[in-house]
């Protein structure tokens, strides 16, 4: 079942259970996704897709510190909602053991030795695990074993 049929299939759900909070993610997802598709004129791969959930839960988790920072609790409590209902269409997110296996692959694979080849590191490993994991964290998890 691709994406939005599921989106579909979970909207007509959560209008059928008066789940107000979760139908506004699915509508804001949707939009987000047939703006994408109407950006680049051509019906999105699972690839496209996936960068747009990235970049909506990416959106979310920022609002989420700015919130906190600013101490909005009930925008806080709004937010995580959201990122809740956004996770559930999120490819399952990789254990940071996998992750450190990958880098350390990725690492021996690009044969980098310094901090100075942390860009190379990153550009051959975020492509193995787009929308599996947090950018910040893989980004972490190089300089750690690179130094």
């Amino acid at each position: 079942m691709s994406l939005l049929e599921r989106l579909n299939n979970d909207m007509k759900q959560a209008m059928k259970n008066k789940e107000k909070d979760k139908l506004s993610v699915i509508r804001m997802v949707k939009s987000a996704l047939q703006n994408e598709a109407i950006k680049l004129g051509k019906t999105l791969t699972e690839d496209e897709e996936l960068t747009v959930l990235s970049r909506e839960l990416k959106q979310r988790k920022d609002s989420l510190q700015e919130f906190e920072k600013a101490g909005r609790t009930d925008l806080v409590d709004k937010v995580k909602e959201e990122i809740t209902v956004l996770e559930l269409y999120m490819p399952k997110q990789l254990s940071e053991e996998e992750l450190v296996q990958i880098v350390k692959e990725t690492i021996a694979e690009v044969g980098a030795s310094s901090k100075a080849d942390i860009g190379k590191v990153m550009g051959a490993i975020m492509p193995k695990v787009k929308g599996k994991a947090d950018g910040s964290l893989v980004n972490k998890l190089v300089q750690q074993h690179l130094s």
